[in-house]
């Protein structure tokens, strides 16, 4: 069976990638180590891409995390998501 179009059709590909604009915050990030998911964290360090923390900071991390105390905001986010948010 041969699949053939009407004379003068043709077909349309639409390949689009995904882009989004990501504006890399300037600042401490160079003092503190953010919470971010692992996987995104790896795909960043692999591929450049910026990467959003739990506190909301962009960068495109390139450096040890280890060496750096924790972020004291992603840190208090991290564990009231943790707890459920119930503070008393």
């Amino acid at each position: 069976m041969s699949q053939q179009t009407a004379p003068g059709a043709e077909t349309i590909v639409d390949e689009r990638t995904e882009t989004r604009e990501f504006r890399v915050e300037e600042g401490d990030h160079e003092r503190f180590a953010h919470y971010v998911p692992k996987e995104k964290l790896t795909e960043a360090m692999v591929m450049g891409t910026p990467v959003v923390a739990l506190c909301g900071k962009v960068w495109i991390p390139s450096r040890d995390p280890e060496r750096f105390p924790v972020c004291p905001e992603c840190k208090e986010i991290w564990e009231s998501l943790r707890s459920g948010g119930d503070k008393e």
